[in-house]
């Protein structure tokens, strides 16, 4: 790994501890009442099996003592792995609250070396590839520590919500980053989906979707949780979400090989349902 890849990392780091130690959005634990629902607080699209006891779960690029809380209370075995110690160290304090055991690892997604290989039932992991350059490490990673049909479920930054500069003066928002832009994303007068103090990278729909399939997985869903409100006052980030969706959702099934899967594979197809709400 390049001395600069090594700062941008180290920077990210300082960052998430910074906002851990502030009480982030993003460092809220798991309450009482997400605690007494813990599957159905985790999972409201039905992707998760009804029970994920014994289960190893691993809460990738996850610290902050919500994810990884919830699925231990649930009684899967869970490993939560993070960049900042800080984070982690929020997952430690509330599982000796909850008399719950969580294996806390400090290492970047992209690098997951101090884990086995197929050793996991399941990865879920939040918002959180934007901070690493290469996507397609972070999934080839993934796919080497789960097992052979494990679940893979992700949430990322949406290309076009990184490419938001500004607002002007008709309250429009306005692409002012090329879709095809390399290295960190530059600073931008609108801040309303980044976190202050990282450094964060667009990657392209085929790098997102594109670049899963090529590691592994066949995607089995795909949702775009909405977070925009009608009645937001423009500058509010849910004014913003109205306009453009900032997160895309994926569920994704790890092959039995580590190639594409051949027409002779059984592939899982969804039920097929009305539209509704996401």
């Amino acid at each position: 790994m390049s001395g600069r890849m090594n700062s941008e990392i180290e920077q990210n780091r300082k960052a998430w501890d910074k906002l851990a130690e502030g009480k982030s959005l993003f460092a809220r634990p798991a309450t009482d009442e997400e605690c007494a629902a813990p599957l159905k607080t985790l999972d409201s699209r039905g992707w998760l099996p009804a029970s994920v006891v014994g289960l190893k779960v691993l809460c990738l690029a996850s610290g902050g003592g919500w994810q990884s809380i919830l699925y231990a209370v649930a009684g899967a075995r869970v490993t939560v792995v993070d960049l900042s110690g800080s984070m982690l160290d929020l997952d430690e304090r509330e599982s000796r609250r909850r008399g719950v055991t969580v294996h806390r690892v400090q290492t970047s997604m992209d690098d997951l070396s101090p884990l086995r290989d197929a050793e996991f039932d399941i990865v879920h992991q939040p918002v959180s590839t934007c901070y690493v350059r290469d996507i397609i490490a972070v999934y080839r990673e993934v796919a080497r520590v789960l097992k052979p049909g494990g679940l893979y479920i992700s949430q990322h930054k949406q290309p076009t919500s990184a490419q938001i500069s500004e607002r002007d003066a008709k309250q429009r928002y306005v692409i002012g980053v090329s879709y095809y832009h390399e290295g960190p994303l530059p600073a931008v007068a609108d801040q309303s989906y980044r976190e202050t103090g990282t450094i964060e990278y667009l990657h392209r729909w085929g790098e997102l979707i594109g670049g899963l399939c090529q590691s592994g997985f066949v995607l089995e869903d795909l949702v775009e949780p909405r977070r925009g409100d009608p009645k937001a006052p423009p500058g509010d980030f849910k004014h913003r979400g109205m306009f453009t969706p900032p997160y895309v959702r994926l569920k994704a099934r790890r092959t039995g090989s580590d190639g594409p899967t051949t027409a002779s594979a059984s592939l899982w197809v969804p039920p097929s349902r009305g539209t509704g709400k996401v």
